[in-house]
């Protein structure tokens, strides 16, 4: 199973007599050197068990193989053999799966091995990580491979509860604890109980609550408002935060002692730019799913657009390329994605060079590095029959500034 070989005839429908999904060999011969092993994978049984079983070489292989899609009817494994190898299906039949974890990079293997270690235990876990990078994602995986799976996965926001709110939120309240308190409310924490809670933003978190948190931590109970007994609740308590923490305590707005408390066990998630090897898996993945979704015939990106997705600095993270991609899906008006499908309009991302969108630096900057004008970009198409590929290469320069200099100078 860890050979490559040429189609046969029975290999035609991706599937031999004994139930293989065969990979042809000509499906990786853009994504892989020559010679290089392909795995089959067996269409029977747990391909989730079966994937695992793989070395990470092996995986990266069969993931580049599938991903190359050259063939319609191995689309739908492309779908189940990510999901499978980057997520894990939630615990029973009939569950929904949880969301979609995807990454090969080196940086994202340490996040799901470190996923795994700390499902293994109920101590308090702290997720940092810039906005979009999948906290919440991340939280739900280490929920689902717990001993508290079969509980609730309870999420708040602590940044969008207004702060009059928090304590009852989070809490709950008696009957006639307050104005308006007509009847007895169980608090998020509460209904956590036999689960999981998660706390996001939990930096801010108003420094009152900071303190019944901290006690809820040590003595695993919690206080009703307006109540008079403590009720204990068993959670497994995860928060994150897309700030400094440290920095927090020093300035006096988030408590010493809960800080040493909750970071105990530590998971960082990588921004996007710093997994970039994964972009081109994550697009693939999520155009796929998008295209399926709104039942579009996507064939894929264009040179262009893959050139775009690779060059941006993604702020947002996951989050920004998940939105970008399904607003191509919707607004593609031919097969292949085009940068203006994505939203970088004129095919410019000047994000990705540092300077402000449409700005005149932005876009002589790589002519002005190059020392290219209006007599060298002709001479250069013209030594090159026109081909745009072998220009852009022959001046060091991608094929997109070659077609935006050529707009700029009128050559046609």
């Amino acid at each position: 199973m860890l050979h490559a070989r040429n189609q046969t005839s029975s290999e035609r429908k991706n599937e031999s007599s004994d139930g293989t999904i065969v990979v042809p060999a000509a499906a990786v011969s853009r994504t892989t050197a020559p010679g290089a092993p392909i795995v089959g994978v067996s269409a029977g049984g747990n391909l989730y068990e079966q994937l695992r079983a793989l070395s990470r070489e092996e995986l990266c292989q069969l993931v580049a193989a599938i991903a190359a899609r050259q063939y319609e009817d191995i689309n739908r494994l492309i779908d189940d053999a990510l999901q499978c190898a980057f997520t894990q299906p939630a615990g029973t039949a009939g569950d929904e799966p949880e969301p979609y974890m995807v990454g090969a990079s080196a940086a994202m293997h340490r996040v799901f091995v470190a996923i795994r270690k700390f499902a293994a235990t109920n101590a308090p876990l702290l997720i940092t990580g810039e906005s979009g990078t999948g906290k919440e994602l991340a939280a739900q995986a280490v929920h689902e491979r717990s001993a508290y799976a079969k509980g609730p996965f309870v999420a708040i926001n602590c940044a969008a509860l207004p702060p009059t709110l928090i304590a009852a939120e989070l809490f709950g309240y008696e009957k006639g604890s307050f104005t308006g308190a007509t009847q007895r409310r169980i608090g998020r924490l509460e209904s956590a109980n036999g689960g999981t809670i998660f706390l996001d933003e939990i930096g801010d978190l108003p420094l009152e609550q900071q303190a019944h948190l901290l006690r809820f931590l040590q003595e695993r109970t919690i206080d009703r408002v307006g109540g008079t007994r403590p009720i204990a609740v068993d959670a497994r308590v995860i928060v994150a935060t897309n700030v400094d923490l440290r920095q927090a305590v020093q300035a006096k707005r988030f408590r010493e002692d809960l800080f040493y408390r909750l970071n105990v066990l530590t998971l960082h998630l990588p921004a996007l730019r710093e997994r970039a090897h994964d972009v081109d898996l994550l697009a693939t993945f999520f155009l796929r799913k998008f295209a399926d979704e709104h039942e579009r015939i996507i064939a894929g990106f264009s040179d262009e657009a893959w050139e775009v997705i690779r060059r941006h600095r993604w702020p947002g993270n996951v989050r920004e390329l998940i939105g970008r991609i399904r607003r191509a899906v919707v607004m593609a008006e031919k097969p292949w994605i085009v940068p203006q499908d994505l939203g970088f309009e004129d095919g410019w991302d000047a994000e990705a060079d540092g300077s402000p969108e449409g700005s005149a630096a932005a876009v002589d900057r790589p002519a002005r590095r190059r020392g290219i004008d209006a007599a060298s970009l002709r001479a250069a198409l013209a030594a090159h029959s026109g081909n745009i590929t072998e220009t852009a290469q022959a001046l060091e320069v991608s094929r997109m500034t070659v077609y935006r200099l050529a707009r700029r100078f009128g050559i046609r």
